[in-house]
């Protein structure tokens, strides 16, 4: 794509975005933000019951057209292709450059790759998810929570009291 047809595909997206709602019944909901700019994006993410493909992959969010367009052009590849969650981890950078251009990114680096970090957050909670549940660590949480027992970094050490 040369350089104005890329800019009208961002325009288009910008303005009709085809991933631009809640997944109610999401697995993840996972926030993302660039506090410089102002660029919100927050990603819902559905995984297949065998817990290895992208079954669905949503989006929300406020900012500028590239960070917007981005978060939707990019949710197009993820779910038409249906992509495994590997596939996402191992997706670097250079993928929003060949799906919205070298110079937004260039440009616009925050902007352009908010979607696609905030999509990988989105996985790698579901995974660390995944693996307390089997390591049964959510029972121990209810546990402590039940007895009032605080572990890990919540542990406040006591101040030392000699006089």
């Amino acid at each position: 794509m040369d350089k104005q047809e890329l800019m009208e595909q961002l325009v288009e997206h910008y303005r009709h975005p085809r991933h631009r709602h809640q997944l109610p019944d999401a697995d993840v909901v996972m926030p993302g933000g660039n506090p410089g700019c102002g660029d919100i994006v927050t990603i819902y993410l559905k995984v297949d019951p065998e817990g290895h493909l992208v079954a669905a992959a949503s989006f929300e969010g406020e900012g500028c057209t590239i960070s917007q367009a981005a978060a939707d052009i990019l949710l197009d590849v993820v779910n038409e292709e249906r992509w495994t969650l590997d596939q996402v981890l191992e997706a670097d950078y250079h993928l929003m450059a060949e799906l919205i251009g070298e110079e937004a990114v260039r440009l616009r680096p925050r902007c352009a790759t908010l979607a696609l970090g905030t999509l990988k957050a989105a996985v790698t909670k579901y995974l660390r998810d995944r693996l307390r549940r089997e390591a049964g660590l959510d029972i121990v949480e209810q546990e402590n929570e039940r007895f009032g027992i605080v572990t890990g970094d919540q542990v406040e050490m006591p101040r030392d009291v000699s006089s």
